[in-house]
């Protein structure tokens, strides 16, 4: 289904929505006209809808926001996805918390377009959002929580090329289309590594998906189709977890692993092993934990009048092999999850 269709059918699924159910008692808009909003006297809920809820950064995501719930007293509702391709069921669930009449809803889109006109009808409905991890089109949203994604993906293109001695042949393996934070990590890389003279992208037009079994696939024949077994590739990017970890089973079960330059995105139990292996020489990693914290405080803060910025940076860092042992690195790849999830 194009992303037009979708659309068109999460405006009308939306608009279903409301009128099944209508919304309850929530802070209503301030007279200041400053976009807060003034207390109520009904205890704030929020709804957290992330991309998908199986990676390991969603999880990250989904402590930092019981954390930031706990410290301003508020209610969450964790509700997303199973996996990053399911757009209708991202739809749908917007649909369902507008119903419901949430205090807010805090999102990160899966489609920088067809997600808009969810959020369109969730504001005309009175309830704020914030979006947060993927930038979405329009201004109805009332801050975006996210990474720097195209100084992130920059990151990753220069520590490539101090990897290669500015020079060698490289190939990205995308994440998938519509993806507005991604696409921007691989612009990032992209640009980074094009201004490099002696360094050439010599594929930069293949997709991944949204899992890691697909990602492994597109792995596999992209190495293939590129020759990389004869040393026609010198180095890999890929711009998040599932398509990072897809990429490492391919290297490995090609034997290709180590014998190339290999930058990633996002971190995991696993990835983290790769790059003490060597297998993975670079990852830039968000702080998904300290995202889902301010995304979710930032609609509190929004919800009872105070002024938000409209655009919160939640930082990016370049992991390796050498700065593992950094204390501030550790706080970011191995989040306390279990004291906040209890898993």
């Amino acid at each position: 289904m194009t992303t037009r269709a979708f659309v068109a059918l999460a405006t009308l699924s939306v608009m279903s929505a409301l009128l099944l159910g209508c919304p309850k008692e929530r802070p209503l808009p301030s007279p200041d006209g400053d976009g807060g909003t003034t207390p109520s006297t009904a205890r704030l809920k929020i709804a957290v809808i992330p991309k998908g809820t199986t990676h390991e950064f969603w999880k990250s995501v989904h402590a930092g926001a019981v954390k930031a719930a706990k410290e301003v007293d508020v209610d969450i509702v964790w509700k997303g996805p199973l996996k990053e391709d399911d757009l209708k069921a991202q739809v749908d669930v917007v649909s369902t918390f507008v119903a419901q009449g949430v205090s807010g809803i805090v999102l990160a889109p899966l489609n920088d377009t067809a997600l808009r006109a969810p959020v369109k009808q969730a504001t005309a409905a009175k309830i704020p959002v914030v979006v947060f991890d993927s930038d979405l089109q329009g201004d109805e949203h009332v801050s975006f929580v996210a990474t720097d994604n195209l100084a992130a993906g920059k990151m990753a293109g220069e520590h490539m090329g101090k990897l290669l001695a500015d020079k060698g042949n490289v190939v990205v393996l995308r994440y998938q289309e519509g993806s507005a934070s991604t696409q921007n990590r691989e612009k990032g890389f992209l640009d980074a590594v094009k201004a490099k003279p002696t360094m050439k992208v010599v594929s930069d037009n293949q997709y991944g998906g949204a899992t890691t079994e697909s990602a492994f696939a597109k792995g596999e024949s992209l190495l293939l189709a590129q020759k990389a077994e004869t040393g026609a590739v010198n180095g890999i990017f890929t711009p998040n977890e599932s398509t990072t970890f897809g990429m490492l089973l391919a290297l490995k079960k090609s034997n290709l692993n180590k014998k190339m330059k290999f930058v990633g995105f996002d971190a995991s139990e696993k990835l983290v092993g790769a790059l003490k292996d060597g297998d993975v020489d670079g990852l830039v990693v968000q702080n998904p934990f300290n995202m889902g914290y301010l995304a979710v405080k930032t609609m509190a803060d929004h919800l009872r009048g105070k002024k938000v910025d409209k655009r919160i940076d939640t930082g990016a860092r370049l992991v390796t092999k050498e700065n593992l042992d950094d204390p501030a690195v550790k706080e970011i790849i191995q989040p306390d999850l279990k004291k906040w999830l209890g898993e």
